[in-house]
């Protein structure tokens, strides 16, 4: 099973960027998403450090809520 995590983009650079997630930021491709309006501000699902698909605000909300049940209920 794959798992990509919802991220907000920071900066972009070309093919590059910088993206956050609770905190902590990490540099993304965005190879993958060539064909995209894409800009800072914009949320994306990142999968070992590749962003896959561009997602809503609302999206990555619903997300993060789903993993935080399933953390808390292995706890």
């Amino acid at each position: 099973m794959c798992l990509a995590v919802p991220m907000k983009i920071k900066k972009i650079n070309g093919f590059q960027c910088v993206c956050e997630a609770r905190g902590i930021e990490r540099e993304v491709s965005l190879f993958m998403l060539q064909g995209k309006a894409l800009e800072p501000g914009d949320y994306v699902l990142v999968h070992v450090g590749y962003a896959i698909q561009k997602v809503t605000e609302r999206e990555a909300s619903v997300s993060w809520q789903l993993f935080d049940q399933i953390l808390a209920a292995e706890a």
